[in-house]
């Protein structure tokens, strides 16, 4: 259940400073903060007609320049930071946030922090790099972050420390869902020292499981890097007696990638997530029908994300591990997947050639597709738009095709997942031939 109330967007006071981003566009940059357009939550006709109370239906703050700011731009130090593993277009978010504040707002210094988190906190001894629009000229076309990222949240009032020392008033944290936690934690440290301090976020989740976003940047870029390794399986199975592509794909908790690279290559058999159950025995189950498949195609191409199945592959009295996020360390389903299938058709004295590829590591670290590089600019100079007016504890998003202002308490309330009744599930089970589910 989502409220008018769960989508406001806080902020740090009234815009009294004219913005020179409105000098630019003139009339077209015109809505002030707290007046702002809105993109509904729920745009569907049906929605709208069902509530017949007349209260304002929830919805999002629409992004964009305002035509006063809060901040006098002259005045502002601005500070930006990038968590969590490597995603596809971190640097060209690097380079959006950094030429709007300089180009269209004219902030005069930018300081970026070094290695996540770790970087605010001053015992780690990371110096912050002086960021200008010549630094950050050509970084777009690398992959990975200059600014280098880790994992793990600090004691958010020694990155407050750091902040208030070096007079930061203006904070872009870049990263998914364990990095907004962070954040939300830092704006709690914020506001119990009374400082004026914003923090905007960027999501970044190569994943894509970010709830009340219709895309995160990177995905396209991951997808699209996902195809080419999928097609090289395909040539490999088919140049085999009984051969099989194995190709395990990023997706701990959401199998958006391996649809969408299944759809895209339009050369997978099986995709498997880990939303949809599935089991490996019995008639219904994976090993039969890969069999049957063998039996009339003579190869095959299975996708899996990295958390699907992993029931199969962890017994439930070993204790998870977990990484510096607090994330648990899963099994590798790839390599158990590989062992199970050459042990299933040894026992029936099956001729079968299993070729096993993991790309994850490559995938992340390609620079960003031209589609990303787009939407990572539009998602930085909006992140700009909002921190200049003033906002805080909030993020960037698309909703509806429309870029809004996300609390970021609303985007960590839930995972977003593929939903197996919905139509992305259904196409893939169209373009594959497989069952609804292995069971």
């Amino acid at each position: 259940m989502v409220t008018p109330a769960d989508l406001a967007i806080k902020d740090l006071g009234p815009c009294r400073h004219p913005s020179p981003v409105a000098e630019k566009l003139g009339e077209k940059a015109t809505v002030y903060v707290g007046e702002a357009d809105k993109v509904l939550f729920d745009d569907r006709l049906s929605a709208v007609l069902a509530d017949a109370s007349g209260a304002r239906p929830p919805a999002f703050e629409l992004a964009g320049p305002r035509n006063r700011v809060f901040w006098d731009p002259k005045e502002v130090r601005a500070g930006i930071v990038t968590c969590g593993g490597l995603c596809p277009g971190v640097n060209n978010v690097i380079r959006g946030l950094v030429l709007t504040m300089a180009q269209s707002y004219g902030v005069p210094e930018i300081f970026g922090f070094r290695y996540g988190y770790e970087g605010l906190v001053a015992r780690f001894g990371h110096a912050p790099m002086r960021l200008d629009p010549r630094s950050v000229e050509e970084i777009h076309r690398m992959g990975g972050t200059v600014l280098g990222t880790s994992r793990g949240n600090q004691d958010p009032h020694q990155m407050v420390d750091t902040l208030e020392a070096l007079g930061i008033n203006v904070l872009f944290v870049v990263g998914g869902d364990g990095t907004i936690r962070g954040a939300m934690s830092l704006v709690r440290a914020i506001e119990e020292r009374r400082l004026s301090i914003g923090v905007v976020g960027v999501p970044k989740t190569i994943d894509n499981d970010i709830k009340f976003i219709d895309r995160s940047f990177g995905f396209e870029s991951a997808f699209a890097a996902a195809v080419d390794v999928i097609r090289s399986a395909h040539v490999e199975a088919s140049g085999a007696k009984n051969g099989i592509g194995l190709v395990k794909l990023m997706g701990r908790h959401s199998g958006f990638i391996a649809c969408a690279a299944a759809l895209a290559s339009a050369d997978v058999d099986v995709v498997l997530i880990p939303e949809v159950h599935a089991e490996l025995d019995g008639p219904c189950g994976l090993l039969a029908h890969l069999e049957r498949r063998l039996a009339r195609h003579g190869n095959a191409v299975i996708v899996v994300a990295e958390g699907a199945m992993q029931e199969h592959c962890t017994s439930s009295a070993e204790p998870m591990a977990t990484d510096l996020s607090g994330n648990l360390k899963l099994k590798d389903i790839g390599l158990f997947l590989r062992d199970r299938i050459n042990a299933h058709f040894r026992a029936r004295g099956v001729e079968a050639t299993l070729k096993y590829l993991d790309p994850s590591y490559h995938i992340r670290s390609v620079p960003a597709s031209p589609s990303d590089s787009v939407y990572c600019w539009n998602m930085a100079r909006n992140a700009v738009h909002a921190a200049m007016a003033g906002n805080t504890e909030m993020l960037i998003g698309r909703w509806h095709g429309r870029f809004v202002h996300v609390p970021m308490p609303m985007a960590v309330r839930m995972r977003k997942q593929v939903d197996p009744t919905d139509d992305l599930w259904m196409a893939v089970v169209e373009a594959t031939g497989q069952p609804l589910s292995f069971c």
